[in-house]
């Protein structure tokens, strides 16, 4: 009976993957953050990385690190070793008989602009299981098992990108604040993501704001959105976030002048080679109710 060898023992996965990740962010701080674990844990799987290659990665200095020589050359390779991997992965996951369909959004577009249409995409689709992400940053579709995603770009920051609407932002406000509003007295309200639309517009259109960065800030544009159909203020809306409550009624145009920001709201797909089954038919439903 023949004897198969052993294959030589490697690294660890997680400290390969720690290491693809630090060198492609250059920084063991970002690499954590990614990751979801400490930059501690990073720099131990670096140095035991190291150790076990007998080379130095990467070079620690007082304000930070660097990629050594060999950590530089070595960084596109694993790279693409990663982005095989997630492919492999994503391929994998598509073998179910009814893959999930993931959707990875910037929170103000998970929550006021794809509630209704995921309400349609399940009347037409109901076979279809579709979960969402709510995160700050677009993920790279590469790397991370996600389907689609949207969220605000800078044409051509996306790679591929289906343009989905222009941002185009104007001031808002409940109905009771409309008659006798002045710009430069009322309660100005600001999302922290967007903090420099007040002073964007006011520019843009001459229009005298005062202080363009006096009033309250929100975390999420959503509870700004609220707190402005309350009347606490009047707000920078995004048009395409804000629809339903201008058709309702619920806020008021302060302004007829809109201007573009210069970014789009953009859905952007993996790879065909990575994408989902039934991708297409979901892209075709949020495309049609633009």
């Amino acid at each position: 009976m023949a004897v198969v060898p052993r294959r030589p023992k490697g690294p660890p996965l997680n400290a390969l993957r720690a290491f693809e990740a630090a060198a492609r962010l250059e920084s063991f701080v970002l690499a954590a953050e990614e990751l979801g674990v400490t930059a501690g844990a990073i720099s131990q799987h670096i140095k035991a990385l190291e150790t076990w290659a007998g080379t130095s990665l990467f070079e620690r200095r007082a304000q930070g690190v660097s990629l050594s020589a060999s950590g530089r050359k070595l960084r596109e390779e694993f790279t693409q070793a990663f982005d095989l991997l997630s492919a492999a992965t994503q391929s994998l996951r598509n073998l179910a008989p009814n893959p999930e369909i993931h959707i990875a959004a910037l929170p103000a577009i998970a929550q006021l602009w794809l509630p209704e249409r995921l309400g349609k995409l399940r009347e037409k689709y109901p076979d279809l299981n579709v979960s969402v992400t709510a995160m700050e940053s677009p993920p790279s579709l590469a790397r991370e098992l996600f389907d689609l995603s949207v969220f605000f770009s800078v044409p051509p920051e996306a790679k591929n990108p289906i343009v989905l609407a222009q941002d185009t932002i104007l001031p808002v406000c409940a109905p009771a604040l409309v008659d006798g509003l002045d710009l430069e007295s009322v309660q100005l309200l600001h999302d922290q993501t967007w903090q420099d639309d007040w002073l964007m517009w006011s520019e843009a259109t001459g229009v005298a704001v005062g202080d363009p960065a006096r009033g309250p800030r929100y975390s999420l544009y959503a509870l700004a959105l609220e707190e402005a159909k309350s009347g606490a203020g009047v707000l920078m809306g995004h048009v395409c976030l804000i629809e339903k409550a201008l058709q309702s009624g619920a806020l008021k145009r302060v302004s007829s002048q809109g201007i573009r920001t210069g970014k789009v709201l953009s859905l952007e797909l993996p790879h065909k080679s990575r994408r989902h089954p039934r991708i297409d038919e979901v892209v075709r439903l949020l495309r049609e109710e633009e």
